[in-house]
């Protein structure tokens, strides 16, 4: 009988400090996430704070995921970490920490690209039985760094097909969020306001960019002179639409999201579409994807919350493909700051 596999994965590439196992067939044993709560009072995350909280969370973390995954170190096929693309000094912290936890175990490493851990989340499984997409299968993969669609030929062959100009949905959300006062991250305050308001309220600009591009500069631009405009004549503007403002801006972005991935499906011919990055998580672009593939019969693959989101199974997914591949990392290796798929 052959040896389980165990692959670690450890994700910092911003202000989460994660570590996951999973087993042979990407089986996820244990994911922990520490969060760091302190940016908040900034309105960002201070890259230099972050660092530092990695440096504290990192060993707690790791040792959580092992021991929740009932292994012990000695256990581990391979160490996956995040080489990026992300705050280099928070990749700092988690390649340091891999490349000594590897040498300290004789164990290989496995470095990750951070969006391809986004893409490949779809298959983490809780269970041997959870289905997985079949390639190829499209990604649209939203954060808020990268708005991307990206085919996905196998674990290992990735094409993009689009990808935005400028400013990435996730951007959107949170730039838009900032300016009507909303606490930081913005994206979830604005997908719990557009459940109350109405998302036909008010009409945003939408880029008119050929192929399969994304753009959402002029969107921004658009919503800040509709609010600038409006508090000339009524100072409570925001306080009053808030609901509405929210839903429109979500309804709008949707829909530039959604223009695109389904010009790409007619000309792939793809029979699946997944979504992936902190935007996966709002409401209106799940709800909009699953029901789009819904409509022509196209298989969809929505990522639980917790999936879409930084974390070290997403990581320790994609590690666990490259080590089937043999594909390890050798100890010259430094992080990047950006890069893509």
């Amino acid at each position: 009988m052959s040896k389980p596999t165990y692959i670690l994965g450890i994700e910092s590439s911003c202000d989460d400090t994660s570590a996951a196992v999973v087993t042979d067939g990407a089986l996820l044993l244990s994911n922990v996430i520490a969060s760091q709560a302190v940016h908040e009072e900034y309105g960002g995350v201070v890259p230099e704070l972050a660092s530092r909280a990695h440096q504290q969370n990192i060993v707690p973390v790791v040792d959580a995921a092992i021991k929740r995954a009932g292994i012990t170190l000695a256990d581990l096929s391979a160490i996956a970490f995040t080489r990026g693309p992300g705050l280099l000094g928070s990749l700092l912290v988690g390649t340091s920490f891999a490349k000594g936890l590897s040498l300290g175990l004789r164990c290989p490493m496995v470095d990750v690209n951070h969006l391809h851990g986004h893409v490949l989340a779809h298959f983490i499984r809780r269970d041997e039985a959870d289905r997985v997409p079949s390639f190829p299968y499209i990604c649209l993969l939203v954060s808020g760094g990268n708005s991307q669609i990206v085919l996905v030929r196998s674990p290992r062959d990735m094409e993009i097909l689009g990808r935005t100009i400028d400013d990435a949905a996730g951007e959107a959300f949170d730039k838009c969020a900032k300016v009507m006062g909303l606490p930081y991250p913005g994206g979830p305050h604005i997908d719990r306001l557009a459940s109350e308001g109405d998302p036909k309220r008010f009409r945003f600009a939408k880029p008119h960019i050929q192929g399969l591009d994304y753009s959402f500069s002029g969107l921004k631009t658009s919503f800040l002179y509709t609010l600038r405009d409006n508090l000339r004549d009524d100072p409570r503007f925001i306080e009053r639409n808030r609901a509405d403002l929210a839903a429109s801006l979500q309804a709008t972005i949707v829909d530039i999201l959604l223009d695109k991935l389904s010009k790409a499906v007619k000309q792939t011919g793809v029979k699946a579409v997944a979504i992936g990055g902190g935007v996966a998580a709002n409401s209106g672009v799940r709800n909009a994807v699953q029901e789009f593939c819904d409509k022509h019969g196209i298989e969809a693959f929505i990522p639980e919350r917790l999936f879409t989101t930084d974390n070290a199974a997403m990581v320790a997914t994609a590690g666990y493909f490259k080590y089937l591949d043999r594909e390890f990392c050798p100890y010259s290796a430094t992080p990047y700051a950006r890069v893509t798929v």
